[in-house]
């Protein structure tokens, strides 16, 4: 059962899904859903012996194309909605104990192009108001499979952090004239302390405002909305970017790093409307150190005022510091 129910305190709504109470919960690897199906074998979620990269419905979604009616009936107060929405998951390789930052640069290519595809075939549905690509690695994070994966969520409507974003960046579109992170971007590379990394189209930084330790956020140069405006040049660089990103988390503290990655874009309601917003990737990594956790206690949860007890600069230079060139495979027959 899964429907959305309004809270009225936030203006916000909040999705039940009491199915989900039963997904599979870290298992061996030999009963991996995400494997590939090898002959003999335990029959997975991918009915094929390989693969290269793989995009299907969630078996357990917290959203449905056609959802059953809510369980109780809503209120003025308190009103209730199907959760119609699409679930999806993708899956990033075959390997079981690989992760995106181990695969090389042309399979987080092909990963970007992927993306680019499914955020233009779901935000096409007329019931889709946004599209959110986001992957959760690691225990740290609580996520329920090892096997390499990210995941699409289709809302029908547009997300809270979302829609203070766009909020804010129409607001100083009106007051100044010019959009709100191409200025953020401007100021970061004109300080300097907080790059990370970059290329021709794309820069990586722990923000100023930054609320994890290691919080690094990815700004296309360019001001563009969604991947859909990406030329195949910048695909590319953002393949370059992320490797270089990934890669450099990894050598923090020699293990496996956790994160949240989260991609924002515009809505696919009205593409043409929200000109004044600017695509960004946003990673929220919940090591402070290679044994410590950034809990999120009673500031963070129950106010909503993030505390950082880093200073982004110098996590930004410890980061910086572990960033190497990215080599492409020659003739990788890329298109």
């Amino acid at each position: 059962m899964s429907e959305l129910r309004w809270n009225p305190l936030l203006g916000e709504w909040v999705a039940t899904a009491t199915h989900r109470q039963n997904r599979t919960f870290l298992p061996p690897e030999n009963f991996c859903p995400l494997c590939p199906t090898k002959p003999g074998r335990f029959p997975t979620e991918v009915p094929e012996p390989t693969y290269d990269i793989v995009a299907f419905e969630n078996l357990f979604p917290s959203l449905l194309p056609i959802p059953e009616p809510p369980a109780v009936e809503g209120t003025p107060l308190y009103p209730v909605r199907p959760s119609q929405g699409e679930c999806e998951v993708l899956i990033y390789s075959p390997q079981h104990d690989t992760t995106l930052a181990q695969e090389p640069v042309e399979k987080i290519d092909k990963l970007v192009r992927v993306w680019t595809d499914r955020f233009a075939e779901l935000g096409a549905r007329d019931y889709v108001k946004y599209v959110f690509i986001f992957e959760n690695k690691g225990e740290a994070i609580g996520v329920t499979l090892h096997h390499p994966h990210g995941q699409i969520y289709a809302y029908p409507f547009v997300p809270p952090r979302i829609k203070r974003e766009l909020e804010e960046s129409r607001a100083h579109s009106e007051r100044t004239g010019s959009c709100l992170f191409c200025d953020i971007l401007a100021e970061e590379v004109r300080d300097g302390r907080r790059v990370v990394a970059e290329n021709e189209a794309f820069i990586a930084f722990i923000p100023f405002f930054a609320r994890w330790p290691y919080e690094t956020h990815i700004y296309s140069k360019r001001h563009a909305q969604a991947l859909t405006d990406f030329t195949r040049d910048e695909q590319r660089a953002l393949a370059e970017v992320l490797k270089m990103t990934l890669a450099a988390f990894d050598k923090l503290f020699n293990l496996s790093f956790p994160y949240m990655m989260v991609m924002h874009q515009r809505p696919t309601d009205a593409p043409e409307a929200y000109d004044y917003y600017h695509f960004h990737i946003e990673f929220y990594p919940p090591l402070r150190t290679a044994t410590k956790l950034k809990y999120l206690a009673g500031s963070e949860t129950g106010a909503g005022m993030f505390i950082n007890d880093t200073l982004p600069e110098v996590k930004a230079a410890e980061l910086r510091a572990l960033v190497e060139p990215v080599v492409w495979t020659p003739h990788d027959g890329s298109v």
